[in-house]
Protein backbone atom coordinates (compact mmCIF):
# COMPACT_ATOMS: atom_id res chain seq x y z
CA UNK A 1 0.00 0.00 0.00
CA UNK A 2 1.45 3.50 -1.34
CA UNK A 3 0.24 6.17 1.46
CA UNK A 4 0.38 9.90 0.26
CA UNK A 5 1.23 12.63 2.68
CA UNK A 6 0.52 16.19 0.68
CA UNK A 7 3.15 18.59 1.92
CA UNK A 8 0.66 22.13 1.58
CA UNK A 9 4.25 23.54 3.34
CA UNK A 10 2.33 24.28 6.83
CA UNK A 11 4.86 21.85 9.05
CA UNK A 12 4.21 18.92 11.21
CA UNK A 13 4.98 16.49 8.69
CA UNK A 14 7.42 14.35 10.30
CA UNK A 15 5.07 13.76 13.29
CA UNK A 16 2.96 12.81 11.15
CA UNK A 17 5.01 10.10 9.16
CA UNK A 18 6.28 8.87 12.07
CA UNK A 19 2.87 7.96 13.37
CA UNK A 20 1.82 6.30 10.49
CA UNK A 21 4.54 4.43 10.65
CA UNK A 22 4.21 2.98 13.89
CA UNK A 23 0.41 2.51 13.54
CA UNK A 24 1.19 0.37 10.24
CA UNK A 25 3.45 -2.14 12.45
CA UNK A 26 1.23 -2.04 15.52
CA UNK A 27 -1.62 -2.53 12.66
CA UNK A 28 0.39 -5.25 10.65
CA UNK A 29 -0.66 -2.89 7.37
CA UNK A 30 2.59 -3.30 5.23
CA UNK A 31 2.44 0.06 3.58
CA UNK A 32 5.31 3.03 2.43
CA UNK A 33 4.17 6.24 3.57
CA UNK A 34 6.09 9.50 1.57
CA UNK A 35 5.47 13.02 2.21
CA UNK A 36 5.31 15.12 -1.39
CA UNK A 37 4.89 17.96 -3.09
CA UNK A 38 4.56 16.04 -6.17
CA UNK A 39 1.06 15.53 -8.12
CA UNK A 40 2.79 12.45 -9.63
CA UNK A 41 3.03 11.02 -6.31
CA UNK A 42 -0.53 11.54 -5.34
CA UNK A 43 -1.78 9.88 -8.53
CA UNK A 44 0.48 6.69 -7.62
CA UNK A 45 -0.97 6.30 -4.15
CA UNK A 46 -3.33 4.27 -2.83
CA UNK A 47 -4.67 6.48 0.05
CA UNK A 48 -3.91 10.23 0.85
CA UNK A 49 -3.56 12.06 3.53
CA UNK A 50 -3.22 16.12 4.13
CA UNK A 51 -2.56 17.50 7.09
CA UNK A 52 -2.44 21.01 8.27
CA UNK A 53 -1.38 23.29 10.78
CA UNK A 54 -1.34 27.61 11.27
CA UNK A 55 -4.41 29.50 9.23
CA UNK A 56 -6.71 27.99 7.04
CA UNK A 57 -5.35 30.69 4.01
CA UNK A 58 -1.71 29.83 4.61
CA UNK A 59 -2.69 26.20 3.68
CA UNK A 60 -5.16 26.57 1.17
CA UNK A 61 -1.99 29.13 -0.76
CA UNK A 62 0.71 26.60 0.17
CA UNK A 63 -1.51 23.76 -1.75
CA UNK A 64 -2.56 25.52 -4.67
CA UNK A 65 1.31 26.72 -4.80
CA UNK A 66 2.16 22.62 -5.83
CA UNK A 67 1.99 22.28 -9.15
CA UNK A 68 -0.98 20.01 -10.54
CA UNK A 69 -1.74 18.91 -7.09
CA UNK A 70 -5.31 20.34 -6.66
CA UNK A 71 -6.02 18.25 -9.40
CA UNK A 72 -3.88 15.30 -8.78
CA UNK A 73 -6.01 14.98 -5.07
CA UNK A 74 -9.36 15.25 -6.86
CA UNK A 75 -8.73 12.64 -9.51
CA UNK A 76 -7.48 10.33 -6.35
CA UNK A 77 -10.21 11.42 -3.94
CA UNK A 78 -13.86 12.66 -6.38
CA UNK A 79 -13.02 10.37 -9.30
CA UNK A 80 -11.12 7.07 -8.23
CA UNK A 81 -12.98 7.71 -4.71
CA UNK A 82 -9.69 6.30 -2.91
CA UNK A 83 -9.63 6.61 1.52
CA UNK A 84 -8.65 10.27 2.33
CA UNK A 85 -7.78 11.69 5.59
CA UNK A 86 -7.96 15.26 6.33
CA UNK A 87 -5.64 16.01 9.50
CA UNK A 88 -6.45 19.62 11.49
CA UNK A 89 -6.12 22.56 8.81
CA UNK A 90 -6.48 19.57 6.52
CA UNK A 91 -9.45 18.75 7.76
CA UNK A 92 -11.05 22.12 7.64
CA UNK A 93 -9.62 22.35 3.83
CA UNK A 94 -12.32 19.83 3.10
CA UNK A 95 -14.97 22.38 4.15
CA UNK A 96 -16.47 24.84 1.72
CA UNK A 97 -14.61 28.01 3.01
CA UNK A 98 -12.26 29.41 5.90
CA UNK A 99 -13.06 33.10 7.27
CA UNK A 100 -9.74 33.15 8.80
CA UNK A 101 -8.03 36.06 7.30
CA UNK A 102 -10.75 36.73 4.63
CA UNK A 103 -12.71 33.93 3.12
CA UNK A 104 -10.83 31.25 0.83
CA UNK A 105 -12.59 28.85 -0.95
CA UNK A 106 -11.75 25.23 0.67
CA UNK A 107 -12.52 21.87 -1.19
CA UNK A 108 -16.29 21.41 -0.50
CA UNK A 109 -16.25 18.17 0.14
CA UNK A 110 -17.69 18.90 3.30
CA UNK A 111 -20.76 21.18 3.77
CA UNK A 112 -20.09 24.50 6.35
CA UNK A 113 -17.38 27.08 6.55
CA UNK A 114 -14.55 27.38 8.98
CA UNK A 115 -15.68 29.88 11.08
CA UNK A 116 -13.37 32.19 14.75
CA UNK A 117 -14.69 29.92 17.81
CA UNK A 118 -16.60 31.76 20.86
CA UNK A 119 -16.33 29.63 23.87
CA UNK A 120 -17.92 30.23 26.64
CA UNK A 121 -18.14 28.92 30.57
CA UNK A 122 -21.46 28.39 32.20
CA UNK A 123 -21.18 32.34 33.25
CA UNK A 124 -20.70 33.49 30.06
CA UNK A 125 -17.39 34.32 30.13
CA UNK A 126 -15.03 33.72 27.02
CA UNK A 127 -12.64 30.69 27.21
CA UNK A 128 -9.36 30.87 25.98
CA UNK A 129 -8.40 30.92 22.73
CA UNK A 130 -6.59 28.66 21.12
CA UNK A 131 -8.78 25.55 22.55
CA UNK A 132 -5.22 24.05 23.58
CA UNK A 133 -4.47 20.41 25.51
CA UNK A 134 -6.99 17.03 25.75
CA UNK A 135 -10.76 16.83 25.37
CA UNK A 136 -13.07 13.75 25.63
CA UNK A 137 -15.19 12.92 22.26
CA UNK A 138 -19.13 12.45 21.86
CA UNK A 139 -19.44 10.03 19.30
CA UNK A 140 -22.01 10.25 17.18
CA UNK A 141 -21.27 8.00 14.78
CA UNK A 142 -19.66 5.28 16.73
CA UNK A 143 -19.84 2.53 14.14
CA UNK A 144 -18.16 4.31 11.43
CA UNK A 145 -14.24 1.98 10.85
CA UNK A 146 -12.47 4.99 11.52
CA UNK A 147 -14.25 5.41 14.80
CA UNK A 148 -13.30 1.52 15.31
CA UNK A 149 -12.32 0.56 18.86
CA UNK A 150 -12.74 4.66 20.03
CA UNK A 151 -14.85 5.04 23.15
CA UNK A 152 -16.90 7.76 24.03
CA UNK A 153 -14.80 10.06 26.59
CA UNK A 154 -11.94 8.86 24.89
CA UNK A 155 -9.24 11.81 24.62
CA UNK A 156 -7.18 13.62 21.67
CA UNK A 157 -5.35 16.58 21.24
CA UNK A 158 -6.79 19.80 20.02
CA UNK A 159 -4.80 23.21 18.80
CA UNK A 160 -6.98 25.70 17.26
CA UNK A 161 -9.06 28.81 17.57
CA UNK A 162 -11.43 28.62 14.11
CA UNK A 163 -13.75 25.06 13.76
CA UNK A 164 -16.52 23.82 11.37
CA UNK A 165 -19.98 25.93 11.55
CA UNK A 166 -22.81 25.01 9.69
CA UNK A 167 -21.72 21.41 8.74
CA UNK A 168 -24.18 18.34 8.09
CA UNK A 169 -25.09 16.79 11.01
CA UNK A 170 -24.90 13.67 8.75
CA UNK A 171 -20.72 14.08 7.79
CA UNK A 172 -20.34 14.93 11.78
CA UNK A 173 -18.50 11.31 13.27
CA UNK A 174 -17.69 13.05 17.00
CA UNK A 175 -17.71 15.94 18.50
CA UNK A 176 -16.00 17.62 21.90
CA UNK A 177 -17.30 20.35 24.67
CA UNK A 178 -15.18 23.29 24.70
CA UNK A 179 -18.06 25.91 25.61
CA UNK A 180 -20.14 24.45 23.61
CA UNK A 181 -20.11 21.35 20.60
CA UNK A 182 -17.28 21.65 18.65
CA UNK A 183 -16.90 19.53 15.89
CA UNK A 184 -14.04 16.82 16.10
CA UNK A 185 -14.47 14.10 13.33
CA UNK A 186 -16.37 14.33 9.52
CA UNK A 187 -16.72 11.71 7.32
CA UNK A 188 -18.93 10.79 4.18
CA UNK A 189 -18.27 8.05 1.70
CA UNK A 190 -14.57 7.88 1.10
CA UNK A 191 -13.68 11.01 3.08
CA UNK A 192 -12.71 11.67 7.07
CA UNK A 193 -10.97 14.22 8.84
CA UNK A 194 -10.12 15.04 12.29
CA UNK A 195 -9.80 18.60 13.76
CA UNK A 196 -8.00 17.19 16.77
CA UNK A 197 -3.70 16.46 16.05
CA UNK A 198 -4.45 12.56 15.55
CA UNK A 199 -0.67 12.22 15.22
CA UNK A 200 -0.26 13.55 18.31
CA UNK A 201 -3.14 11.74 20.28
CA UNK A 202 -1.76 9.24 21.89
CA UNK A 203 -2.86 5.60 21.64
CA UNK A 204 -6.39 7.10 20.00
CA UNK A 205 -4.64 8.46 16.97
CA UNK A 206 -3.05 5.74 16.56
CA UNK A 207 -5.84 3.68 16.92
CA UNK A 208 -7.64 5.77 14.40
CA UNK A 209 -4.68 5.79 11.95
CA UNK A 210 -5.03 2.44 11.78
CA UNK A 211 -8.22 2.15 11.27
CA UNK A 212 -7.85 4.48 8.50
CA UNK A 213 -5.17 2.27 6.93
CA UNK A 214 -7.38 -0.72 7.11
CA UNK A 215 -10.63 1.17 6.10
CA UNK A 216 -12.12 -0.22 2.62
CA UNK A 217 -14.74 2.86 1.86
Amino acid sequence: MKVAIIDPGSGNLASVHRAFGRAAAESGVDATFTVTTRAEEVAAADRVVLPGQGAFAACRRGLDALDGMEDALREAVERRALPFLGICVGMQLMAERGLEHGTTPGLGWIRGEIAPMDPRDADAAMLPLPQMGWNGLDLSAPAHPVLSGVAPGDHAYFVHSYALRDGDPAETLASADYGGPVCAVVGRDNLAGTQFHVEKSGPLGLRMLGNFLRWSP
